[in-house]
């Protein structure tokens, strides 16, 4: 085996609170994609902020992205990141992708297939299993992805990393600084004129969801260059109470500040202090556990939620049973995404990883 493959093969020791908080992130998020769904006015919806989780996902992966390559990427090159990262991330979109594709086939719920070609179905799975944006669905928001929505901060993600390997590894940190204050005045700008950090997902938004990931991917990459990690005791739980009440925040006159200061500032401290907390051992399997699932979970979720969304426009179940429906529903979400963890995104994962190394 060459050198180049030894070094791909080296693991690093994990972040082990910060793999909990990513996974308590994704379980924010599929909890605010169904609460949207029941509540189209957004002062009712009590996890409006919900989607702020991926702007602490985008900090969080400037953070590791920075740890796991910053030291190594003279030695295994631009390609072999890129096989990486392909390796770690397609096989989730590919599937999601699918998932998407027969909720939209086959809803019980509703949802009218039969209106697109097939040649206009098939262009929507291509365009979802290669994140290539394609907002056509007029009935779904002009979503970027119509077949499963949260792929577009994904694709963000890949412009990112293709950013990383080519440009921000090279730069010393003064100027990352620089490019980091030309972001926050993007990020402010796109908070300002749209009194919201929401976007990035739609074709009438795309360039916020750049906004969103200029920032806050410099910001974790920052974190680590600087080695800006707070010694603290706040552990696990105190970690996850001061992310979750981010989600909580309601809806004011200065939303929009409110929302660009938690991702200019607030985001950044908790990827500080949860690089830097204690975590006691009964914690340790939980988090470990939240941080394997927290991308399967993201990334097969939405097809359900767009079913939840056509049974509850028919029926619109209240109360106690509309509840019931939302628990019973995250739960199931948790278990198809454990499974879809253990049966075919690991295994396929060691398969590509064996055969590449084989290489």
């Amino acid at each position: 085996m060459n050198t180049v493959n030894q070094e791909i093969l080296k693991t690093k020791q994990h972040f082990t609170v910060l793999d909990g908080l990513r996974g308590i992130a994704a379980v924010g998020v599929v909890a605010y994609h169904f609460m949207e769904m029941v509540y189209t006015d957004y002062t009712k919806n009590i996890i409006f902020h919900g989607f702020l989780a991926v702007d602490f996902f985008f900090c969080l992966s400037g953070f590791v992205i920075g740890y796991a390559y910053d030291d190594r990427m003279e030695k295994i090159g631009v390609l072999e990141f890129f096989k990486s990262r392909i390796i770690r991330l397609h096989p989730l979109v590919l599937f999601g992708s699918i998932l998407g594709m027969l909720a939209f086939l086959f809803d019980p719920f509703g949802g009218h297939p039969a209106i697109f070609s097939i040649g206009k179905i098939i262009l929507l799975f291509l365009s979802s299993a290669f994140l290539i944006p394609f907002p056509v669905i007029e009935e779904r928001a002009f979503n970027l992805f119509g077949l499963n929505a949260p792929s577009w901060s994904l694709f963000w993600e890949y412009v990112a990393n293709i950013f990383y390997a080519f440009i921000l590894f090279r730069l010393n940190k003064k100027y990352l600084i620089l490019l980091a204050i030309i972001a926050t005045f993007t990020l402010f700008t796109v908070a300002y004129n749209t009194g919201s950090l929401m976007g990035g997902w739609a074709g009438s938004n795309f360039w916020d969801g750049g906004a969103r990931i200029f920032y806050s991917f410099l910001a974790g990459l920052l974190i680590f260059r600087y080695k800006l990690i707070i010694k603290n005791n706040l552990g696990f739980i105190g970690l996850s109470i001061l992310l979750i009440l981010t989600f909580l925040m309601p809806l004011f006159k200065y939303n929009w500040l409110a929302e660009f200061l938690v991702v200019l500032l607030y985001f950044p401290l908790l990827i500080a202090l949860g690089a830097g907390t204690n975590i006691s051992e009964s914690f340790r399997k939980l988090c470990v556990f939240l941080g394997k699932i927290s991308y399967p979970l993201y990334m097969t979720h939405y097809a359900a939620i767009w079913m939840f969304s056509n049974y509850y426009n028919a029926h619109e179940p209240q109360g106690s049973e509309l509840a019931m429906i939302i628990i019973v529903g995250m739960a199931l979400l948790l278990l198809v995404a454990y499974l879809t963890m253990i049966f075919y995104d690991i295994p396929l994962r060691k398969y590509l990883s064996r055969k590449r190394n084989e290489k």
